[in-house]
Parts: C-alpha cells; structure tokens; sequence
C-alpha cells in the first residue's frame, strides 16, 4: 500500500445509485488498475492463510479496497452491501445485481 491510498478517497467522480453500471464499472476497474488493486476483486490476489505473515497486510488492503467501492456507492446501495465479508464478495455482488450482459442472469431474475 502507497503512504497516500487510504479508506477515505472515492474511485470515481460520481456515486453509482443504480443506474449507468457499465460506465461505473469501468471507471471503478480503471482506479483500481491505476493503484494496482484489481487483483482484490478478480480474484488473482487471493486471500492468505491466516496463519501467513502477509496476511494482515492482505485483509488491510481488501478492507482499503472494499471502503474505495462503498465509497463510490450511493448511500442507499451502500447500505444494503455493508455486510460482505470481502472486496471480491462485493464486487461479485455488484455484478449479480446490475451486469445485465449474462441473458441467463435476466432470465433468472
């Protein structure tokens, strides 16, 4: 983590209430690759055994992750996502939610 990344600082211009998805998505993955955090939410950094040394400093960086994309949430989302255990759980969430690409996804809801 860069001295100057902390839980406070907001990924993209404008909150995503619900509307827009796919722009927000992809201003949200441009911040992320900017700060070289996009291996948090894909999976490609994978959580460490708690046991590992790196560990707190892993969950330290997904908490800072997770607050980035609360962050650049409406209230009203963030308050019905303060709950997931990880950046990964949320941002899978997210995708469940508003990714309206997948015609099987639609067909289910």
């Amino acid at each position: 983590m860069h001295p100057s990344e902390n839980a406070g600082s907001m990924l993209v211009p404008v909150p995503f209430d619900g509307s827009g998805y796919k722009s927000w998505r992809r201003g949200v993955l441009r911040a992320l690759s900017v700060k070289n955090k996009v291996g948090f939410i894909n999976g490609k950094c994978g959580k460490p055994d708690s046991k590992d040394p790196t560990f707190d400093q892993w969950e330290r960086c997904d908490n800072v992750v997770t607050s980035w994309i609360l962050n650049s949430l409406s209230k009203d989302l963030t308050d019905s996502l303060q709950y997931v255990n990880d950046d990964k759980e949320l941002w899978q969430e997210l995708e469940d939610r508003y990714d309206q690409t997948n015609v099987a996804k639609l067909y289910q809801l």
